[in-house]
């Protein structure tokens, strides 16, 4: 069981049936009348903020939530295969399951993937990845770094905005939590 006095950002707790991460928590205790706490938490199977408020001390269950480490093998039309390096398990995603991560996932990458109840919840995919602009514009001499965007094709087939000078075949790091270009690879 947790307590609100338990809470904490990134706790997790089960709320009618589902999972909740606590991304914003705040006790209050007011001049009259007793303390409570005011949360922003957020559903982890559908994304969706809720904003909710809980008298203090009032207890939650724990939610049945499992993190493994999975490699991405391959991708076959809309199912993404990932297997457990220790079981050798497999299991497929589906590109609505993945969302976004799709198009930063490599093959062979190490993920997390989270599970609530045996089923799988999200990807969780390393905070910076390299990977290789296959397709932009050609770079035209005389840009500079600050001189404006481009859109790039990666090799995983998502897009990006990079400077003006990068090239096809440049390897970049791209930030996986904000979809945007860091820097140039050397």
């Amino acid at each position: 069981m947790i307590s609100t006095t338990d809470f904490k950002n990134g706790g997790k707790l089960q709320l009618d049936g589902d999972p909740y991460i606590i991304v914003e928590f705040q006790h209050v205790k007011p001049g009259k009348g007793g303390a409570f706490v005011r949360t922003k938490l957020k559903n982890l199977k559908t994304g969706n903020l809720l904003e909710r408020t809980f008298r203090s001390g009032e207890k939650f269950d724990e939610p049945d939530l499992l993190e493994r480490e999975m490699q991405f093998l391959y991708a076959q039309g809309p199912e993404y295969h990932f297997m457990d390096a220790n079981t050798y398990e497999q299991l497929f995603l589906t590109e609505e399951q993945l969302g976004s991560t799709k198009d930063f996932l490599k093959e062979n990458m190490v993920v997390k993937i989270l599970f609530f109840q045996g089923k799988p919840l999200g990807v969780d995919l390393p905070l910076f990845v390299e990977l290789k602009v296959v397709e932009t514009a050609p770079g035209i001499r005389g840009d500079t770094a600050t001189g404006g965007t481009k859109l790039a094709k990666l090799e995983t087939g998502g897009t990006v905005k990079v400077p003006l000078y990068l090239e096809e075949g440049t390897v970049i790091k791209v930030d996986t939590r904000t979809g945007t270009y860091v820097e140039r690879v050397k």
